[in-house]
């Protein structure tokens, strides 16, 4: 076979190959879709993943399963979805621990092995105290824990949860450092007085906080007066810097073909604009983004580099 049958040969391969790429995602879902959510059931993201996937579902025609695989701060779940066939019928829940886990846990999933598909929204934090706490302020918080090291426990459910009590602890010093599977189980402990301090998403604490059985003392946001938590002070205040900001999102397994990915974002997108979806995440304390693949990337690609320089300057080492 000459040069120019080889070339030839090469070329209908290429024109077969990304026409059946495109017939893939115009086909897309042919399937179930699985949306893996890392984290227990009944905290926001299994929340969230519920709310979209069933309208998801209804939009694509093919059902939408919420698959809960909680454990190893989300790397379990996030592992099944790196194995999954890439066909875009396999999609992960992530959050920022996607980003942080690899500072903390050996052995973790980086991010660039996945592919992002879209953000679907962004959540304030909120710095919470136990009702039979004492401090009533972050100056008061740092007191207690600078004049009482080792008393204060410090709730850590998650990516964003364990940064801002490590960031605490590098501030102010020692505290007990509680580990919880998820947001609900660490906001319930905080409610029975068994922890004392838990930093936790808006969306999340809102209620119990309404209630009066946990007490909001400032938020993480990076000023006075932005987002649904614009009543409070912010950490920042009396810590120079210190502001964390949580969001929801999907991924896909990293060698899903690039247009899957696009019809996947374009999907979501528009079920995340659906009016009755914006307000029940509205009313839940998001804001929504409905971010392009691109911007998503852009995201992850930064705040990789932003945690790396905080994580590194707080002495943090995975173990």
């Amino acid at each position: 076979m000459n040069a120019k049958t080889m070339a030839c040969f090469s070329a209908v391969a290429i024109l077969v190959m990304s026409g059946a790429q495109a017939q893939t995602a115009a086909n897309w879902p042919s399937k179930p879709v699985r949306w893996i959510v890392p984290f227990a059931p009944g905290g926001p993201t299994d929340i969230v993943a519920r709310l979209v996937g069933t309208k998801l579902a209804e939009r694509v025609g093919q059902p939408v399963i919420i698959d809960n695989r909680a454990g190893a701060s989300g790397n379990i779940g996030t592992e099944a979805v790196m194995k999954a066939q890439p066909d875009g019928h396999t999609i992960l829940y992530v959050v920022p621990s996607i980003v942080t886990n690899p500072f903390f846990i050996k052995a973790s999933p980086d991010p660039k092995d996945l592919a992002p598909v879209i953000q679907i929204a962004n959540s304030s934090m909120v710095l919470l105290t136990g009702t039979s706490f004492s401090p009533r302020t972050v100056t008061e918080l740092v007191a207690q824990i600078k004049a009482k090291p080792g008393t204060v426990s410090c709730g850590s459910s998650g990516a964003i949860p364990t940064v801002g009590c490590e960031l605490l602890r590098a501030h102010a010093g020692e505290m007990i450092m509680v580990s919880y599977k998820g947001n609900a189980p660490a906001l319930n402990a905080l409610v029975a007085n068994e922890i004392n301090i838990l930093i936790d998403g808006w969306s999340t604490a809102a209620a119990q906080v309404k209630a009066g059985r946990v007490r909001a003392i400032a938020s993480l946001n990076t000023r006075r007066g932005s987002g649904v938590v614009a009543d409070l002070s912010t950490v920042a205040e009396s810590i120079p810097n210190f502001s964390l900001l949580t969001w929801h999102g999907a991924m896909a397994p990293l060698t899903t073909p690039r247009d899957v990915v696009q019809r996947l974002n374009r999907e979501m997108a528009a079920v995340i604009g659906l009016a009755e979806v914006r307000l029940r995440l509205t009313e839940m304390g998001f804001e929504v983004t409905a971010s392009s693949v691109d911007a998503f990337e852009d995201i992850i690609r930064q705040e990789s580099a932003t945690y790396a320089r905080v994580l590194k300057d707080a002495g943090i080492k995975p173990e």
